[in-house]
């Protein structure tokens, strides 16, 4: 782990493709019956244990921060990093981007950023006297969004329809972006002036939200005695490169096929349907909370070597999927209630299957 760097937007751009139809949901795979266990879970997995290794010669501890990423990517879901300056949220997520040989663009977000300098914009060409679409910065795989609640709503919403559908429509035309597509997003917990509440539909578009803390002395001591070694040598140098798009997207696929028993469903269900009706939340958690659980479940049994599902998968990150999900009352806030506390709560009062 290593201080964030403080730079500026870096734009990397891959060529849009237009469609003249709207894309279709993507629906819940069918599981494989003749998934190849041994073969298929062990290439996922080497490829998994890879991406950690390379992770951890820079970053020092932050154990939760990088599974939960990893996991993130192989589950196709945008994940949003939230902890006080200073503790590698921005640097975590280049190195991220840095092991995977995709298109990745960094976007700081300011209170004066517009839409069209996220998405990008029509620009007249007086050659052909037609107008011309110039993509921005959020036609790449894998896109960083830097302190993403210094933006306000009007920015915030010309997200919507990318996270949620992997396109974007300008001037009547949808653009479809390349696979993969995953927004990693980083905001500070202080409220500070020109920071902006991120509005709960956005929210729901983020499959998880990871929260990191201070290093401890051990590690911290570690942080320095590295950070001395290297002599001022850039720490992204040291990480490699291990998958490319066709590799994560058989990764993603891998984590589709896994089998999931209907006590399991049932079980997340229970879950979700708890946060509707517990008397300390304000607003409970949507559908697309239930689908984000399921699939982020089979990314974890996939990256654990199994091709089935078990309890401990969906305990294991139901606080990531939901605690950004969640509205805490504002009595129950101010008595010091989280909404961790209260999902550990419902896991624990909840049934387990058998």
């Amino acid at each position: 782990m290593s201080t964030e760097e403080n730079t500026s937007m870096n734009e990397k751009t891959s060529t849009p493709q237009e469609v003249s139809t709207p894309i279709p949901g993507e629906s819940a795979p069918t599981p494989n019956p003749s998934f190849e266990t041994n073969s298929e879970l062990k290439k996922l997995q080497d490829g998994v244990a890879a991406i950690r290794f390379e992770l951890n010669k820079v970053i020092v501890g932050q154990k939760e921060l990088i599974e939960a990423l990893i996991t993130g990517i192989v589950a196709d879901g945008n994940c949003l990093i939230e902890g006080v300056p200073g503790i590698a949220k921005t640097l975590s997520a280049k190195l991220l981007a840095k092991t995977m040989n995709v298109d990745f663009s960094r976007i700081q977000f300011t209170p004066d950023l517009m839409p069209s300098d996220i998405l990008g914009t029509s620009v007249f060409n007086p050659k052909n006297t037609e107008f011309e679409f110039k993509a921005g910065p959020i036609f790449s795989n894998i896109v960083l969004i830097d302190e993403i609640n210094r933006a306000p709503a009007k920015t915030q919403s010309a997200l919507f329809e990318a996270m949620a559908e992997k396109q974007i429509t300008i001037d009547g035309k949808q653009y479809t972006m390349e696979q993969p597509f995953i927004i990693l997003a980083t905001q500070n917990p202080i409220e500070q002036e020109g920071t902006y509440r991120l509005p709960e539909a956005q929210l729901d578009r983020f499959l998880f939200k990871i929260n990191i803390d201070y290093p401890t002395m051990e590690e911290e001591t570690q942080i320095l005695t590295a950070h001395n070694s290297r002599h001022g040598k850039d720490e992204m140098a040291e990480v490699k490169t291990i998958l490319n798009a066709q590799d994560i997207a058989e990764l993603q696929q891998i984590a589709k096929n896994v089998t999931v028993e209907s006590s399991i469903i049932n079980y997340i269900a229970k879950l979700v349907n708890q946060t509707r009706n517990h008397p300390m939340l304000y607003l409970g958690a949507s559908p697309r909370a239930s689908i984000s659980i399921l699939n982020a479940a089979k990314a974890k049994a996939a990256t654990n070597g199994r091709d089935f599902v078990i309890p401990e998968d969906v305990k294991s990150i139901a606080a990531l999927a939901l605690r950004h999900r969640v509205v805490v009352s504002p009595e129950k806030e101010m008595e010091g209630i989280s909404p961790d506390m209260i999902v550990q709560e419902m896991i624990e009062s909840t049934e387990i299957p058998r």
